[in-house]
């Protein structure tokens, strides 16, 4: 049987256009401090899953809700599962936004909205795929659970209360990354820096009250601020006009009262590709250690300056690593928070690291590189260790010949720093749904998917499951 994919997709533009419209409208970031009982990680999340399982239901397919943080729409029938892994969360939109990033808008044939790339707009797609293959009425030999989570953009709670109480599949693919494949992924942990109080006095004209910038560990800030006390305003003014003309970054100074505010704008991106972004706390820092500050907060600055800024890939910390199969490892200051009234001084960054070296050996290097006086470091959460599945798996085969046939070009295998569901079983890969030559907008402000890339990937999508599920 010889199917046109993409005439199928066709004639559900309209469609699935409308439902992710719905899906997109949702503003399902991560919101504990709203949770209750019924809603664990918050009313958002919550509501964009029973949306997702509501189209479920409607299209004809089984759905199961786990304690509102995961879920499951399920087709076919027999021994082996295969597994479709997607999320429904979001990060947060943050600044920057040209459009409301809930108000989903298409300009010059491109969908723009927080999750349009991560990852609504792929899983959208890929639902789409499976009602493809459901519509038509197309034999398969295994069962399909497509499995959405809640929280895959901090602690994937939802994903893992999933599998402690449901049958996990055999193998399977997540719509969460780039073509042609990714069967390999990096280690991630984050780790949380305290600088400690200097045991020497620092003198200086200035005292940093409070430096903060970030809204997740795994984003790349875009912007940060600081207020320091002491300073002449002219003069400080000049100085820091002359910084900003010769770095990448915007800034500017208000005066409050006695204190005055220094901001910084850079450009924010994903934590697994710090070098794609601008690190605005990174510069910030740059310039306040440049500055007669006093106590604290010098030694807070300084540590930014010297391990920190215009590092990406740990050679200042000493965790630098290098492996043949994923490449090299990449470190990302995300969350900055210092305040001397709270006696708060503290950097957390977000590492993705390749196989051949451990979170605990990072850990380590980072005290001893920067000193035990100096400051403390402490592992967040549990780490994710290294991924990845044979280039020879029967998985990873078949879906490099779904991507030739549909694109015409020659795929191969990938490695990345990102994290995705694909890693949540022994044989899960991410496929898609970024096209190689599309710029990746994951966690910008400004987040879009191209149309036409939206149209192709539900085609891939719908072959792939049809194969998969022989």
């Amino acid at each position: 049987m010889t199917i046109d994919w993409q005439a199928e997709v066709d004639k559900r533009k309209g469609a699935l256009l409308a439902d992710l419209h719905d899906l997109l409208r949702i503003n399902s970031e991560r919101d504990v401090q709203h949770a209750t009982a019924d809603y664990p990680l918050g009313p958002g999340p919550a509501k964009a899953l029973d949306t997702m399982l509501t189209f479920g239901r409607r299209d004809g397919f089984t759905t199961k809700n786990v304690d509102n943080v995961a879920g499951r729409i399920a087709y076919g029938s027999g021994a082996e599962i295969l597994g479709l892994f997607a999320h429904v969360d979001v990060v947060p939109a943050g600044d920057g936004w040209q459009t409301d990033p809930y108000q989903p808008v298409i300009k010059n044939d491109r969908l723009y909205g927080r999750g349009t790339a991560d990852d609504k707009g792929p899983a959208m797609a890929a639902y789409y795929g499976l009602k493809i293959v459901k519509d038509l009425g197309l034999s398969v030999h295994k069962q399909i659970h497509f499995i959405f989570g809640t929280d895959e953009e901090s602690e994937w709670v939802g994903i893992h209360r999933y599998l402690k109480t449901e049958p996990t599949p055999d193998f399977g693919f997540s719509p969460d990354a780039e073509f042609p494949i990714i069967n390999g992924e990096k280690g991630i942990a984050s780790f949380k820096i305290d600088v400690l109080p200097p045991k020497n006095k620092i003198s200086g004209e200035y005292t940093l009250q409070s430096f903060t910038a970030g809204i997740r560990d795994n984003m790349v800030p875009g912007t940060a601020s600081a207020v320091i006390t002491g300073a002449n305003p002219g003069e400080l003014q000049q100085r820091f006009d002359s910084f900003l003309a010769s770095h990448p970054v915007d800034g500017t100074i208000t005066g409050h009262g006695d204190a005055i505010q220094l901001n910084v704008t850079g450009k924010g991106a994903h934590a697994s590709q710090p070098d794609t972004g601008i690190n605005a706390p990174n510069y910030l820092a740059l310039f306040l250690d440049s500055q007669p500050l006093s106590g604290h907060g010098a030694a807070f600055v300084h540590v930014i300056s010297q391990y920190l800024a215009k590092d990406t890939d740990g050679t200042a910390l000493r965790i630098a690593h290098h492996d043949d199969l994923m490449g090299d490892l990449t470190s990302s200051a995300d969350l900055f928070n210092f305040s001397l009234e709270n006696h708060q001084a503290n950097v957390t960054i977000n590492v993705r690291f390749p196989q051949g070296i451990t979170a605990e050996q990072i850990n380590r290097r980072i005290v001893q590189t920067i000193g035990a006086n100096v400051v403390t470091s402490t592992i967040l959460g549990t780490p994710e260790t290294p991924h990845y599945v044979s280039g020879k798996d029967p998985l990873v085969k078949t879906l490099l010949q779904v991507y030739k046939d549909h694109t015409g070009h020659q795929g191969s295998e990938g490695i990345v720093g990102g994290g995705t569901y694909g890693r949540i079983i022994p044989r899960g890969v991410a496929f898609g749904a970024e096209m190689p030559d599309q710029e990746s907008v994951m966690h910008q402000a400004n987040e879009y998917i191209p149309l036409a890339e939206l149209w192709q990937a539900t085609a891939i999508y719908a072959d792939a499951i049809y194969r998969l599920a022989q």
